[in-house]
């Protein structure tokens, strides 16, 4: 869907790879082992309050998730993650906090990983990125209750990942958070050219930046579904960015070396 890629002109087998997951799991996450947390924040789509190239009214709209652009369309974080296999859509909440449409559980094949999605209201571009960098920096611990575990979501995540506009194009935020541990956490931005906007305030915050991107970008969901998969296999970062390319240039059609120059990981 290349519609997406304007939006902020303004501002191995199954069963083989859910074995490599679990032993991954077991041998490298050490004391952060199962339960593993995922926690994505999706800063809605929004004609209105963000700095964009106006998408149709009916994608466009920050506050209703089920239509949008980011979270409810096909290739939104939303619909997008319920259609693959790996992933099971296992709770619901809605409106847990006033700026949070839905937050969604899922649980992964392997035992033990699980990933939230927060839907932030489109109108509230800083909470989200705000939440976002105190996750980073290890703060505002969130337990989500489950009915056999507790989930440590927030600053208690090991990957946590901004999907959306980049709203550090249209305000800079007063104050950044810095670093509450020395406990590692890897980040991961889709938005357009993060990397520039937000190298400064992922440095305060301590978290290395899995994937980031240099250029104007359509921030679906397939980008973020490829990262993941490679982070839980524990792949070296050049492999990730790899795969990430190969993801966007499947649905994208841009041309594998525009893709590759796209995103970049690391400082």
């Amino acid at each position: 869907m290349k519609l997406q890629q304007k939006v902020c002109k303004n501002s191995i087998s199954a069963s083989g790879k859910h074995m490599n997951f679990l032993l991954l799991l077991l041998s490298t996450f050490g004391n952060y082992a199962p339960p593993v947390t995922i926690h994505v924040l999706v800063a809605l789509c929004d004609n209105k309050y963000q700095g964009i190239v106006p998408v149709p009214a009916k994608i466009g709209n920050g506050q209703d998730p089920a239509n949008n652009l980011y979270w409810g369309c096909g290739y939104g974080v939303k619909t997008f993650l319920k259609k693959q296999p790996d992933w099971q859509l296992i709770k619901l909440i809605k409106q847990p906090a006033p700026y949070i449409h839905e937050r969604l559980v899922f649980k992964h094949r392997t035992p033990g990983v699980y990933l939230v999605a927060d839907a932030y209201d489109g109108a509230r571009m800083k909470e989200t990125i705000t939440s976002f960098l105190q996750y980073a920096a290890g703060r505002n611990r969130t337990p989500i209750p489950l009915d056999k575990d507790t989930l440590h979501a927030g600053g208690d995540a090991r990957l946590i990942c901004f999907v959306g506009h980049n709203g550090l194009m249209d305000a800079a935020l007063p104050a950044y958070p810095e670093k509450a541990d020395d406990r590692p956490r890897d980040v991961a931005i889709f938005a357009c050219a993060s990397k520039s906007y937000f190298s400064e305030p992922i440095r305060r915050t301590g978290a290395n930046p899995l994937i980031w991107t240099t250029h104007l970008m359509s921030p679906e969901a397939y980008t973020l579904d490829a990262m993941i998969d490679s982070w839980l296999l524990k792949e070296k970062p050049a492999l990730t960015h790899e795969k990430v390319a190969q993801a966007y240039q499947q649905y994208q059609h841009c041309g594998i070396k525009g893709a590759r120059r796209l995103f970049a990981t690391g400082w």
